[in-house]
C-alpha cells in the first residue's frame, strides 16, 4: 500500500501564496508573529568603528539566540558583507543557521537573507563592478541589466534572497555624499536605468530593494539625514518617478527614507508608505526599515516617546520589517499588543505580506533546500572571467571625455608620461562606499582586498615610459610633496594628473555616506597640485576619479584634457588606460552636471526659468559641463531631426534622427530628447529628459532611429495637485547633450487636458 502524505497548507504549493500565508498565520502564536517582522544581525560590533553614528547601541539582542530561534527569525542580517569571511564557509555557517531556525520553530520557517548589492554582492571576494554613477553614464540600461542578472546569480548562489538596491534618490545637491550612489541627476533617466537593474536582479528569482522612498537627496545643506523641506511638486515630479517606474519593472520591495520630510518622518509617514505606495501604485511586496530608522524615530526625529511607540508608528505608517536587527519590534512589542496599545491588524498586516514574499520565494516549499548552491560547485569563484568581462564592458562605457583640446587624447604611443597625484597608485580609488572593500574590508586590513584591482598607475606602465610620484594625498600634503612631483614631470611629453576622491563613511573619506562637502573644490590641497602642474607649460590631461563632480572652471583652459570615472570598479584601470590610450573609443555620457562655480548648489539642469542665469542675479549658474555632455574621438554626424504625427493629449509623436558614422573605427551617440513647455499652468523647468537611446555604429554605418513618444510624457503636477497632460504647444529639443541641441519640433498637442496617473505611458518605444 503506498502511503501519500499531504503537505501542511502553507506548504503545499498546489495553493496560492495568499492561501498559503493564511493557513501559516491562523496556527501562529503572538511571539511567532512578530519575530517574522524583524531582522537579526549577528557578528556586528563598533570596536573598529565599522558603525554609523547612532547604530551601535542597537546593536545587542533583547535575548539569547538559543531563545530567539524558538519563535523564529524574519531576517538575517549580512551573513556575507560584515566581516571578510570565506564565501563557501560562509554559506555553510548560513545553511546551518537556517537549519536551526527551521527546526527549532513549530512551523519550519526559514529566515530571508539580505545582503548590500549596489556594486555587486557585498561579499568578500565577490566582484566589484562600477558605481551608479557609471550605471547613469552609460545611457545603456540592456548593459545595466546584464549586470543585475549577474548580481543576481550570486546572491542565489550564496542563498541570499533579497538586495538592497538599487538607490533611486536623484540627485539634488552635489555636496551631498551619498551623490556617489544615485545614478544621476534626471529622474528619467534615474528610473530607465533603476529598472533594468530591477528586472535583472529578479530575473534569477531574488527580490531587489528600492532606495530610500522618498526624498533623502533633498537634505537641506547637502547634509546627510539633514530634514527635507521639498515641496509636494518636487516630490512628485523629481523624486517618486523613479520609484513608479521601478515598481512597474516589479521590485518586491521597498526601503524607506530616513529624512523627515516638513517635519515627517518617512518612517511613520502614512500618506506616502500607505496611502501612496499601497493604494495608489498598487506595491503588494515588503516595506522594510532603512538600518535603525524605526528607532530613530524615537532617538532622532523625536516624534516617539518610547521604542513601542516608534514601532506602533512605523507599523500604522506601513513598515513591515525592522531591519537590521530587532530593537523595537521585539518582546516589549509583544506586550504592547497583548495590553491592547498596538493592534493586532497591524502585526498581521505586515505579517501577511512577509510570509506571501517567503512564499514566493520557495522558502516555504516542502523541498526547499537551505543549503545554498555554492556548496555543491567545485569551483566556487564569485568574480570569474564572466564576471570581469561585463564589469570592463560597463566601465569602458562609462568613462566620460569631457574636455580635449587640440586633440591631446588619445595619447601618442612611446610619448613619456609624468603620472602625478594621489588616485594612481592606489585601488581604493575605483571604489566606491558602499563596495566590499571599501565598506567592511578596511576595516581588516589583514584579509586583502579579495579581489585583483589594478591601479592607472599599473594599467599605463605596461605600455608607456612613465615617472610617478603622488604629490598630496587626497587630504592634508605640504609644500614638499608639490614640489617633489613637479619635478617628477621634468623628463616627461605629457602629464597625467589623477585626482579625486577617497570613498568612506562617515567622515572618514571626502564621498559617500556621511562625508558630505562644504564645497565643490576638489578635496584637500588636490586644487594647488593641479595649479603647480599646470605652471610646468607642459600638456595635463586631468583623470578624476570621483563620487561627485567638482568645479574646474579655474583651470579648464588651460587643461589639455579632462577624462571622468565615477569609481569605475576592478576594471576601472584598464578601462581608462583604454580610452586614454585610444583602443576604446569614450562614450559615456554625464549623468550629473559639473558646476563652474560649486557655491552655487543646490543647482540641476532641471531649474525653472528663474533658476537660470538672469539679469537680477549676478550669479550665474550656468554648468561648465551639461547634463548628458560627452565626448568622442570619433563624433557621429547627425542628420535631419524630423517629427510626423498629429499629437493629441491621448496619443503618440515620433522624432526621427538620422545618425552616420564617418570614421575608420566604431563609435556611439546617445540621442537626447527633451521637453520644453513654454506655457504651464506652473513653473516647470526648462527643459526635461523625457527619452534616451544610445546608438552604436560601425565604421560607415548610417542608422534611422525613430522614438515613439506618448503625450502622457508630457504630463506634470498641476495646480489641483493632480498629474495632467495639457494641450497646447511644446518643443522637442533632440540633441547630444542638455546644451547641445541638433533640431527642435514645436508641436501643437490637441485635445482636451487629460489627468494621469500610476499606469501612465512612461517610456518612449524605439526603432
Amino acid at each position: 500500500m503506498t502511503i501519500v502524505t499531504t503537505p501542511a497548507p502553507w506548504k503545499d504549493a498546489g495553493r496560492s501564496p495568499e492561501e498559503r500565508a493564511e493557513a501559516l498565520m491562523a496556527r501562529m502564536s503572538l511571539p511567532e508573529k512578530i519575530a517574522q517582522l524583524y531582522g537579526v544581525w549577528v557578528g556586528i560590533d563598533n570596536a573598529d568603528g565599522e558603525m554609523a553614528p547612532h547604530q551601535h547601541e542597537f546593536t545587542a539582542l533583547p535575548v539569547p539566540w538559543d531563545d530567539l530561534v524558538k519563535d523564529g527569525i524574519g531576517q538575517l542580517t549580512r551573513p556575507f558583507g560584515t566581516t571578510p569571511v570565506d564565501p563557501v564557509k560562509g554559506a555553510a555557517t548560513l545553511a546551518a543557521a537556517q537549519r536551526s531556525l527551521m527546526t527549532a520553530g513549530r512551523w519550519g520557517i526559514p529566515a530571508l537573507v539580505h545582503e548590500e548589492i549596489l556594486t555587486g554582492v557585498a561579499a568578500w571576494q565577490a566582484g566589484v563592478y562600477p558605481n551608479p554613477l557609471c550605471w547613469g553614464a552609460t545611457f545603456d540600461p540592456d548593459l545595466v541589466e546584464q549586470m543585475g542578472a549577474q548580481i543576481g546569480a550570486t546572491m542565489r548562489r550564496l542563498g541570499v534572497q533579497q538586495g538592497l538596491a538599487p538607490v533611486l534618490d536623484v540627485a539634488r545637491d552635489l555636496r551631498w555624499g551619498r551623490v556617489e550612489e544615485t545614478i544621476g541627476e534626471d529622474p528619467h533617466l534615474v528610473g530607465l536605468i533603476g529598472s533594468a537593474y530591477v528586472r535583472g536582479v529578479q530575473s534569477q528569482g531574488v527580490v531587489a530593494t528600492l532606495k530610500h522612498f522618498v526624498g533623502y537627496s533633498a537634505s537641506k545643506g547637502g547634509r546627510n539625514l539633514a530634514p527635507v523641506s521639498a515641496g509636494r511638486r518636487e516630490v512628485a515630479d523629481v523624486l517618486l518617478p523613479p520609484f513608479e517606474m521601478a515598481l512597474r519593472a516589479g521590485a518586491g520591495s521597498v526601503m524607506n527614507s530616513y529624512s523627515d520630510i516638513d517635519g515627517t518622518p518617512v518612517a511613520a509617514d502614512v500618506a506616502l508608505l500607505t496611502d501612496l505606495l499601497r493604494d495608489a501604485y498598487g506595491f503588494t511586496g515588503t516595506v522594510v526599515a532603512d538600518y535603525f530608522s524605526v528607532a530613530f524615530l524615537q532617538t532622532l526625529h523625536h516624534v516617539a516617546e518610547s521604542p513601542t511607540d516608534a514601532a506602533r508608528l512605523a507599523l500604522t505608517a506601513g513598515i513591515d520589517v525592522e531591519l537590521p536587527t530587532v530593537n523595537t519590534f521585539g518582546p516589549a512589542l509583544v506586550e504592547a499588543v497583548e495590553r491592547g496599545e498596538v493592534d493586532l491588524a497591524l502585526i498581521d498586516r505586515a505579517l501577511r505580506r512577509v510570509l506571501v514574499q517567503k512564499v514566493e520565494l520557495g522558502l516555504l516549499d516542502e523541498d526547499w533546500n537551505p543549503e545554498p548552491p555554492i556548496l555543491d560547485e567545485t569551483d566556487p569563484v564569485l568574480d570569474g572571467p564572466e564576471v570581469r568581462a561585463l564589469a570592463g564592458r560597463l566601465a569602458r562605457r562609462s568613462i566620460v571625455l569631457l574636455h580635449n583640446r587640440e586633440a591631446t587624447l588619445p595619447l601618442s604611443p612611446g610619448v613619456k608620461l609624468a603620472v602625478v597625484g594621489p588616485r594612481a597608485d592606489t585601488a581604493q580609488a575605483m571604489m566606491g562606499c558602499y563596495s566590499f572593500p571599501m565598506h567592511v574590508g578596511v576595516h581588516h586590513p589583514e584579509t586583502g582586498m579579495g579581489v585583483e584591482i589594478p591601479t592607472l598607475l599599473d594599467a599605463l606602465k605596461s605600455e608607456y615610459d612613465v615617472t610617478y610620484a603622488q604629490g598630496v594625498p587626497v587630504t592634508g600634503g605640504d609644500d614638499e610633496g608639490i614640489a617633489a612631483a613637479v619635478a617628477a614631470t621634468a623628463g616627461s611629453d605629457v602629464i597625467v594628473a589623477v585626482l579625486g576622491d577617497q570613498a568612506g563613511l562617515f567622515g572618514r573619506g571626502t564621498s559617500g555616506e556621511g562625508c558630505d562637502a562644504p564645497g565643490l573644490a576638489l578635496p584637500g590641497r588636490q586644487e594647488e597640485l593641479l595649479e603647480a602642474l599646470l605652471a610646468t607649460g607642459k600638456p595635463v590631461v586631468l583623470v578624476l576619479l570621483v563620487g561627485r563632480p567638482y568645479e574646474l572652471g579655474r583651470q579648464i583652459d588651460r587643461l589639455a584634457a579632462v577624462v571622468c570615472g565615477f569609481f569605475p570598479g576592478e576594471e576601472g584601470a584598464a578601462a581608462l588606460a583604454d580610452v586614454l590610450s585610444g583602443r576604446a573609443n569614450p562614450a559615456g555620457r554625464l549623468p550629473v552636471s559639473f558646476p563652474r562655480d560649486g557655491g552655487n548648489q543646490p543647482a540641476t539642469y532641471l531649474g525653472a526659468p528663474l533658476a537660470q542665469k538672469s539679469e537680477v542675479s549676478n550669479v550665474d549658474p550656468t554648468a561648465l559641463f551639461a547634463f548628458g555632455h560627452g565626448l568622442s574621438y570619433a563624433p557621429v554626424t547627425w542628420g535631419e531631426v524630423t517629427g510626423s504625427g498629429a499629437w493629441t493629449t491621448d496619443g503618440t509623436f515620433d522624432v526621427t534622427v538620422t545618425l552616420r558614422n564617418e570614421s575608420e573605427r566604431e563609435s556611439s551617440e546617445v540621442v537626447q530628447v527633451y521637453l520644453h513647455d513654454p506655457v504651464a499652468e506652473v513653473a516647470r523647468p526648462v527643459q526635461a529628459l523625457i527619452a534616451a537611446r544610445r546608438v552604436d555604429l560601425a565604421p560607415g554605418e548610417s542608422r534611422e532611429l525613430i522614438l515613439t513618444l506618448h503625450a502622457d510624457q508630457t504630463s506634470y503636477t498641476g495646480s489641483s495637485w493632480r498629474r495632467q497632460v495639457d494641450p497646447g504647444d511644446v518643443e522637442l529639443r533632440v540633441g547630444a547633450s542638455s546644451a547641445d541641441i541638433r533640431g527642435v519640433l514645436a508641436v501643437t498637442m490637441t485635445g482636451s487636458r487629460r489627468f494621469v496617473g500610476f499606469d501612465r505611458v512612461m517610456e518612449a518605444s524605439v526603432v
